[in-house]
């Protein structure tokens, strides 16, 4: 693997599956970089981090003051791969959902592209353990922000992706909207504005097994305002 990848994991008590998560990423692909995004989980998830990064010299932790959403987690740790030269940057869960061994199988499709989702919804994606509430939530969703914003990817809000970094510093030079759920929506819709080459490989998601889930109804309200205002944009302008 001669191109360089940062793996950014963003953190809010994730301190019952983070060891787990890092093992599994380095056992997968030992010549990975991985830097902890920690929001000063009170659960003590960034004392963790620090301890694995003591133990593994291919993991760093950035510490935040404060929980300030998804999307500012992943900026700041976007920024810290620019400043050091990293070619791919991967966005990935801590707390299990995104499995480690599909890791090698979006790397490879980044070769030939400008950003690969691992996606739940393309053929021979799957999901486990999710009940048919959270299915049909994340299949309206995507529906909705395909047709409105007129996009051809089928999971929009995916979390489990590869980006290019030279393709990644293009689309947040100017701010980015979202704080939320609708994070992913707005950079893999800037990408495809951008003529990018865009994959979706097949994933199998996994319902988390420790702690609670993010999604709120503030998140899902931000996301339904955000997606349908860049709708009309694009149709009226």
């Amino acid at each position: 693997m001669s191109d360089s990848y940062l793996v950014v994991l963003p953190t809010y008590n994730e301190r019952e599956s983070l060891q787990i998560t890092v093992d599994g990423i380095l056992d997968q692909n030992p010549r990975l970089q991985l830097l902890i995004v920690d929001d000063n989980s009170p659960d003590g998830t960034g004392a963790l981090a620090e301890s694995i990064a003591n133990l593994r010299p291919n993991v760093k932790v950035l510490h935040r003051v404060k929980k300030e959403g998804l999307g500012p987690a992943y900026l700041a740790g976007f920024q810290y791969g620019f400043e050091n030269g990293f070619d791919f940057i991967i966005e990935m869960d801590a707390d299990g959902s995104h499995r480690p061994e599909d890791l090698n199988l979006l790397i490879g499709a980044s070769k030939n592209a400008d950003l690969v989702i691992g996606s739940r919804w393309a053929s021979g994606g799957a999901v486990l353990n999710w009940p048919w509430h959270r299915q049909l939530i994340s299949r309206v969703g995507n529906t909705y922000a395909r047709v409105v914003l007129g996009s051809k990817i089928r999971d929009l809000t995916a979390g489990f992706r590869v980006y290019r970094s030279s393709l990644l510093k293009s689309i947040v030079t100017n701010d980015v909207a979202s704080h939320g759920y609708s994070f992913q929506v707005e950079l893999a819709w800037r990408s495809e504005k951008q003529g990018a080459k865009v994959v979706e490989c097949p994933i199998t998601f996994v319902e988390r097994a420790h702690g609670n889930s993010k999604m709120s109804s503030a998140i899902v309200r931000e996301a339904l305002w955000l997606i349908t205002k860049w709708g009309f944009r694009r149709l009226f302008s």
